[in-house]
């Protein structure tokens, strides 16, 4: 027989770090969305744009390992922006490796992006303090290092 959850053990779940990092990462999403909309570029297809363009021509395993994506989530993005012309995915020397480059039409999407997210940026850390958004930046470094362990 199973046993009746307790409401207090329940409730207990309400400091779930996995859930309310998730509802974190909603909230901020959606902040960037709205402050970026005009730019035609999500949140997550931007980051993905800067990751490719800083490392240059990469490993669609490199990228994923850079952005903590699995490799169905990024392909499924990365399908995205290649249908819009942003980024080329092609053969590396191994037949299995794809390598994404970000096009000379993905460089003038971020041009376009980049004053967008910069004013929710600086929204964000200006809302909470340089020195809190440091600490905060640091702790979700730490989260990163803390599950990549397992």
């Amino acid at each position: 027989m199973v046993r009746q959850v307790e409401r207090s053990e329940l409730a207990a779940c309400a400091s779930c770090t996995c859930f309310n990092l998730r509802k974190v990462t909603r909230a901020v999403t959606q902040l960037y969305d709205n402050m970026m909309r005009p730019s035609g570029l999500r949140p997550t297809q931007f980051s993905l744009l800067v990751a490719a363009r800083l490392v240059g021509p990469v490993s669609m395993t490199r990228l994923a390992e850079l952005t903590v994506m699995d490799r169905t989530t990024l392909t499924r993005n990365l399908e995205l922006l290649q249908k819009q012309g942003l980024i080329e995915v092609t053969a590396g020397e191994d037949r299995r490796t794809r390598i994404v480059t970000i096009t000379a039409q993905g460089n003038a999407a971020l041009a376009r992006a980049l004053p967008l997210w910069k004013k929710a940026q600086s929204h964000v850390v200006e809302t909470l303090s340089e020195a809190r958004w440091r600490a905060i930046l640091l702790g979700l470094s730490e989260m990163v290092a803390l599950a990549q362990q397992n």
